[in-house]
């Protein structure tokens, strides 16, 4: 009998997000799952590798579709939880990381912000193929871990790609899918292939203060003119409230003829 699929999951809300717990449920049909996530909530964190991180595991147990699972929590950042799950915690090499279910999604010039986003990128850079799962929300609960939320839908759509993901051939260039679920989404809703817009989609708001020294938070808010964002984006399959899939790559050097742009750099 062949090994079981290893899935490393993690999330950049922290050990305790119900996002975290939703995405293990929809997993453990798939392989043998092992949750690494920071101890602490890291949204924003990106694919950061702070030196003051302690790196101090904690294991924990939680209960996931009524058996108990093992799990850990890091004092770190999600890009460090997966460096810790994949050197320190996990057999060998996962087959997958997945990070999600994020309350709020990761559209448009901002995912390189994503925690989430982060820390799939971190496995990628291992060779390891990611998946990252956000579930459009209220921006009131972005940093929280409301039990509002439901995630049944999210669930659906994490084990649907995580199983694409683990048996099928990817392309070159293909590292990370993310995948954004629009609120109103049940599982019949459709996806759609899309690529990251070249808009910002949370505006940074400047923070409000009587002096510079005062504790200064730079908020964010939603752009909400819904005709500036290209047809094939992530942010216009959420204004058309599909399901969106972006294939995201490590190579981040610009669709741009080098010769040519070599030719104008020495006119210069």
């Amino acid at each position: 009998m062949p090994d079981k699929k290893q899935i490393l999951l993690t999330n950049d809300d922290g050990i305790l997000s119900p996002g975290l717990w939703a995405a293990a449920q929809a997993l453990e049909s798939l392989g043998e799952v092992m949750v690494v996530a920071p101890r602490e909530q890291w949204s924003g964190a990106g694919r950061s590798l702070p030196a003051h991180s302690s790196g101090c595991i904690y294991e924990e147990t939680i209960t996931v579709n009524g058996q108990a699972c093992k799990a850990y929590a890091i004092e770190g950042t999600p890009a460090q939880a997966v460096l810790h799950g994949v050197l320190e915690l996990l057999p060998r090499l996962p087959d997958l990381v997945v990070a999600g279910i994020n309350y709020g999604e990761n559209v448009g010039t901002g995912v390189t912000i994503s925690g989430t986003i982060g820390a799939v990128l971190e496995g990628a850079s291992m060779g390891v193929p990611g998946l990252a799962v956000s579930l459009q929300t209220d921006p009131q609960y972005h940093l929280s871990y409301s039990t509002e939320i439901d995630f049944a839908t999210a669930e659906f759509f994490t084990r649907k790609f995580a199983q694409i993901l683990l048996n099928m051939q990817r392309p070159l260039d293909v590292d990370v899918l993310k995948v954004e679920i629009p609120e109103t989404a049940t599982p019949q809703t459709p996806w759609r292939m899309t690529r990251l817009s070249r808009t910002r989609y949370y505006i940074p708001q400047k923070p409000q203060r009587e002096k510079l020294t005062d504790r200064g938070y730079v908020g964010y808010l939603r752009r909400p003119e819904p005709d500036i964002f290209e047809p094939e984006s992530d942010v216009q399959a959420m204004l058309d409230q599909v399901v969106s899939v972006t294939p995201l790559s490590l190579d981040l050097t610009s669709r741009v003829d080098l010769r040519e742009l070599g030719r104008l750099l020495n006119e210069g």
